[in-house]
């Protein structure tokens, strides 16, 4: 890119508990080939290469997954595939890269990137992300990424638009996270409100000023994080201060008080995607991410079956002949270890279950 270097961090701590029981603690759902014969992380990676080298990912996981994704991403730098100590949100884990990089290019541009989307048109999604640079190489702009929603979805975050600034660049004049159904409904209604994908784009200046200005007592630890970085106490200053930061996300950490001061006056744009998105944020919208005419097939990922009245499923068994008979919009996953029955209307609820395998103590389970 001209002018500016391009850097894609990619977060990757999560563990993807709605996909059990294929994903684990130390197989999450990023790691996991849901899309394509290649993972998740790894389908994130290819698509921003043609954006920026190799040695200009980051990559931010955990300690149960850096060396799984280190194997899967051997184009990348390891020593740029960092594990928190401890899970800490996306503020600080995404405010560390900007410290890092603040520091080695101060002209950098960064991109935030969650490792798990499917994204239908690539060459969009890079022209959008191109163009999101270029906005906030340009000053102190913070670019995001907007979906358009197709439901009144609860479990995605909201971004208000105003007019644009430019064309196909809307001002952004709130984001909201999580709302009730009723309000989701008035949102899609209006017209003006798009899913907040989770990807955004900033200088590294930029996002380190705004989390010293907001996050005031957790801004000087990462900066002495990153201030050690590629030194021998980094290792050991990681793990001592980076527990100390704040456990917050960088939507309620830098974006929702910045957008506080009004359309226009925060520097804050939202680029409506023209690629198709998805997050599969479950087993249901895996179904229907490979069912996506909707017309009740079944989805089964079996050596071979046999259906018989049978609609609507969500199978996956490896090695085994399966046969489907006479049950509607099931979910069933089988794993050496582990057998998941439920419905395609509660597979949101799965993530309970791991939940209560923790509780017990259950390790070889999670």
């Amino acid at each position: 890119m001209a002018n500016f270097n391009f850097y894609p961090v990619i977060l990757a701590g999560g563990r993807g508990t709605r996909f059990w029981p294929l994903s684990r603690k130390r197989m999450a759902k990023q790691l996991l080939p849901l899309n394509s014969k290649k993972s998740m992380i790894q389908e994130t990676v290819e698509r921003l290469l043609p954006l920026a080298r190799a040695k200009q990912f980051w990559v931010i996981t955990n300690d149960d997954l850096r060396e799984p994704i280190v194997r899967q991403l051997k184009k990348l730098d390891k020593k740029k595939i960092l594990a928190e100590p401890l899970g800490r949100n996306t503020a600080p884990a995404i405010g560390l890269a900007a410290f890092l990089l603040a520091r080695r290019d101060p002209d950098a541009a960064i991109g935030m990137f969650p490792s798990d989307h499917v994204i239908a048109n690539e060459k969009r999604f890079r022209d959008d992300i191109k163009r999101a640079a270029e906005i906030a190489a340009s000053g102190p702009n913070i670019v995001v990424i907007g979906i358009k929603p197709t439901r009144a979805e609860t479990g995605y975050g909201y971004i208000e638009v105003g007019g644009e600034s430019a064309k196909g660049v809307r001002h952004v004049r709130r984001f909201t996270e999580k709302p009730s159904a009723d309000v989701a409904e008035r949102f899609v209604k209006a017209g003006n409100f798009f899913w907040n994908s989770g990807m955004f784009v900033w200088g590294a200046r930029t996002l380190a000023g705004a989390l010293r200005e907001h996050l005031p007592k957790t801004a000087p630890l990462l900066e002495e994080i990153a201030a050690s970085y590629g030194s021998r106490k980094f290792e050991k200053t990681f793990a001592k201060l980076y527990p100390q930061c704040e456990n917050i996300s960088v939507d309620y950490a830098v974006l929702e008080p910045r957008s506080a001061k009004g359309e226009g006056k925060s520097g804050i744009y939202c680029i409506p995607a023209s690629f198709g998105w998805n997050d599969l944020g479950s087993w249901t919208a895996l179904y229907e991410h490979r069912n996506p005419t909707n017309d009740g097939a079944n989805v089964i990922q079996a050596e071979q079956s046999f259906t018989l009245n049978a609609h609507g499923n969500f199978i996956h068994s490896n090695g085994k002949f399966v046969a489907v008979v006479g049950v509607n919009d099931l979910v069933v996953v089988e794993t050496d270890d582990a057998l998941l029955i439920t419905t395609r209307e509660n597979s949101q609820d799965v993530g309970k279950v791991v939940k209560y395998l923790d509780e017990q103590k259950m390790k070889k389970l999670v």
